[in-house]
C-alpha cells in the first residue's frame, strides 16, 4: 500500500506570482492524491490557488482564513 505524501509550503510575506510558481512547482513532484499545504498572507492566493485547482484539475481540499493567514489544502 502506498501511502500519500503532503508537501507543506510557507509563503508567507510572498506576493503573487510567487506563492502559485512555489505550488505549481511542488505539484509538478507529486503523485495523484498527494497533497500540499500552504499557508499565506497575500489575498491574491485566494483567487490564484482556486483558478489552479480548477485548470490543472486538482482538488482544494480545505480553504480557510484566520487573522489574515490563509491556509489551503489542495490535491493532486
Amino acid at each position: 500500500m502506498t501511502m500519500s505524501k503532503n508537501i507543506d509550503i510557507n509563503a508567507i510575506g510572498l506576493r503573487c506570482p510567487e506563492p502559485l510558481m512555489i505550488v505549481r512547482k511542488a505539484m509538478r513532484h507529486l503523485d495523484k492524491g498527494d497533497t500540499v499545504t500552504v499557508i499565506a498572507d497575500d489575498p491574491s492566493t485566494e483567487r490564484d490557488f482556486e483558478l489552479l485547482c480548477v485548470h490543472m484539475e486538482y482538488k482544494m481540499l480545505k480553504k480557510e482564513l484566520n487573522d489574515n493567514i490563509l491556509s489551503f489544502v489542495m490535491q493532486k
